[in-house]
């Protein structure tokens, strides 16, 4: 986590059947200089400085993404989520909610208005 904290940060919990893969894509190669060849409209293609200030980070694993979903939201529980969000977000329409900062499914008793 220490290598994350060369200025402010914000944390996010992706959820996709592959997140882990479309997240890695979307950043990029971890090294910028092969970032800006291969992947130029990458984050790390387009923002990275160097290889130790590549502008994001995304997990490489599922055990990688628990590990560090736990440092960083101490009090979300996957395990909670999968039995009680989850099913709620895959029947229908889903909302964000600003108060709480997490989408929610439209018109349940999630976080913020409805």
């Amino acid at each position: 986590i220490d290598q994350n904290l060369g200025g402010p940060i914000r944390a996010y919990i992706l959820a996709h059947k592959d997140a882990i893969q479309l997240w890695r894509t979307v950043m990029g190669p971890t090294r910028v200089f092969r970032a800006r060849h291969v992947a130029p409209d990458s984050i790390r293609g387009s923002f990275g400085l160097t290889d130790t200030r590549n502008t994001t980070h995304g997990s490489d694993s599922v055990i990688s993404a628990s590990r560090e979903i736990a440092a960083f939201f101490p009090d979300f529980s996957e395990k909670q989520w999968y039995e009680e969000e989850e099913p709620q977000l895959r029947c229908g329409p889903v909302r964000y909610s600003p108060e709480g900062g997490v989408h929610c499914a439209a018109g349940t008793g999630g976080p913020g208005p409805a």
